[in-house]
This record gives structure tokens, sequence and C-alpha cells, in this order.
């Protein structure tokens, strides 16, 4: 792009240079690829680095000694660095509100309700997998800290599952088709496609998604050696 269109800049010796850019945008394409990556039949899971809420503290009935538990957790997940939310809105009933963060894929919600705060407990839930803890409110800061952790490396650890599951490696153009399937990836080498057999990657409704380097990570051009082009669906 930059020398289609092109954009120059000054640099410090004061020559003109060519910008560095990539051919696409971060734009809702990767939203996009989030939501396919970890959504489920409950709406978004998102992963704790990404999540513009981490935690939500939720007032299951209002009552001085709630309200004051919940504040307390709310200021201590703050100082921990976390990004944190209350929701005191107990005019909308505690199960609408469950629902709410859980389609909006908050990975932990801490619930705050009088029956578990008369036993000093509150109910500690991930995102990811539904479940349900009741812990000690002096504890569940920590176990809120813990269950990010572990989300994090849990959703990483199953979308590499998925995608790895889903991933055949071929050795022509020919076997890419029947390897793809209905929503696979076929790893061929780059030597082996070139301009005819891009054009027949085409024709059936495929597209060479990347290439990279035989040890994973991506190419800078695509005439180094050994590159390995990664083939699926494009829609």
């Amino acid at each position: 792009f930059a020398k289609a269109f092109d954009i120059q800049f000054s640099s410090e010796t004061g020559s003109r240079e060519y910008a560095w850019q990539t051919s696409w945008g971060s734009s809702t394409r990767l939203v996009g690829a989030l939501i396919m990556a970890h959504g489920d039949d409950a709406g978004l899971r998102l992963p704790p680095a990404l999540a513009p809420v981490e935690v939500v503290v939720v007032v299951v009935r209002e009552s001085d000694a709630t309200n004051a538990a919940a504040a307390d957790l709310v200021s201590s997940l703050r100082a921990a660095g976390r990004r944190v939310r209350l929701d005191d809105r107990v005019a909308v009933s505690f199960g609408r509100r469950a629902v709410e963060w859980e389609l909006k894929g908050v990975p932990v919600r801490i619930e705050v309700g009088p029956r578990d705060l008369a036993n000093g407990e509150v109910t500690v839930v991930r995102r990811d997998n539904l479940s349900k803890s009741s812990v000690a409110v002096d504890s569940a800061v920590g176990v809120a800290l813990e269950f990010l952790d572990a989300i994090q490396a849990e959703l990483l650890e199953s979308a590499r599952s998925s995608r790895d599951s889903r991933t055949v490696s071929v050795s022509s153009v020919a076997d890419v088709a029947p390897a793809v399937g209905d929503g696979g990836f076929a790893l061929v080498p780059w030597s082996e496609v070139g301009v005819e057999g891009e054009a027949r990657l085409a024709g059936d409704g495929l597209s060479v998604r990347c290439l990279r380097r035989p040890d994973g990570s991506l190419a800078s051009s695509d005439d180094e050696a050994d590159l390995v082009a990664v083939v699926a669906k494009s829609y």
C-alpha cells in the first residue's frame, strides 16, 4: 500500500522513505475472529487479557452488608490492577443481570448475596466453563485472580487444540481441498503453489491465508526458502 499510494516520510537522516504497513487494518475482523474462536452458546467468552471488564461484582439483593462487601471487593480488585465493574442495579432481576454478563463474556463474576454473606461467603463464577465456587469473602479476590490466570491459559490451549485438530499437512495443491473439508486448514509447501496453484485453489473457494516458516514464524517475503502456505476457505 505504501508504494501503491506513495506514502512516504522523512527519516532521521532527512531522506524520504516508504512507510511499512500491513495489508489490512486491525478492525472488526479481529472482533469476529475473537467471537468465532472463543464464543459459545451462551455468548462471548473473552480472554482476560482482552476483556474490557475482567471481573464484575454483582449485588444480588441490596442491603448495607452486601453493598459494603461488594464495594470492598471492587476496591481490592482495582488495587490489584484489574478492570472491574460494580453491578448494583437491584431494580433489575439478578437472573437477568447474570445472563447479561455471561452474554458480554466477562471472565469472572462475583455474586454477593445476603444468604451467602451471612455465612461469610460469596459465589465466584467462571465464564469459560460456567462453574461456580462458594468461597470465603476474604479469599474472593485471590480466587478471582487465580481464575483469571487459569481462564487465559485454558482458552488459549482450547483454541490451539481446535486449530491443530483441524490442520492437515499435504504435499500438493491437488490434496488441499479434501484436507480442508468444511472448515479445516491445509499446510502445503509454498513452492508447490505458484500462480497456477492459487488459481486452482480459488476455483475451490480456497485461498492462501498466510505464509510461514517451518518453525511457525511469519515470513518477511514470499521468496524465502522452505515456506509453508496455510490454506483455508475464503469468506
